[in-house]
């Protein structure tokens, strides 16, 4: 292997047969955090058009969309609000016959 070849991509560490778990471990950790992403400021206007979808849902049986933030990649879920608790500030989202999830009002970032 030449010395180009190994100093390409992740060819140096690869080629090195002595690496501490400590080297590995820092190695991953940054990689992910490359990947993070920040949570979004969601202004005034669009909570109040999040609470009002998740309000009609619940009043209407309507189907709604939410997307829930995370720090790699945002989940959808789809589903009827058949449960909010204000003072929790969390939903019961029914995704299907007996199967639902609790989710936490400030963790979505757009629902329609």
């Amino acid at each position: 292997m030449t010395t180009r070849k190994k100093l390409e991509g992740n060819g140096l560490w690869e080629s090195s047969r002595m690496m501490l778990p400590e080297h590995k471990e820092t190695i991953i950790r940054q990689q992910l955090e490359e990947g993070r992403k920040d949570r979004p400021t969601l202004d005034p206007q669009e909570f109040e058009l999040i609470e009002q979808a998740l309000a009609e849902s619940f009043h209407e049986h309507r189907t709604i969309t939410v997307r829930l933030f995370d720090e790699y990649e945002d989940n959808e879920l789809t589903g009827v609000v058949v449960l909010i608790h204000t003072f929790k500030r969390e939903i019961k989202l029914s995704v299907g016959e007996g199967d639902w999830h609790w989710i936490n009002i400030d963790e979505i970032v757009s629902a329609n």
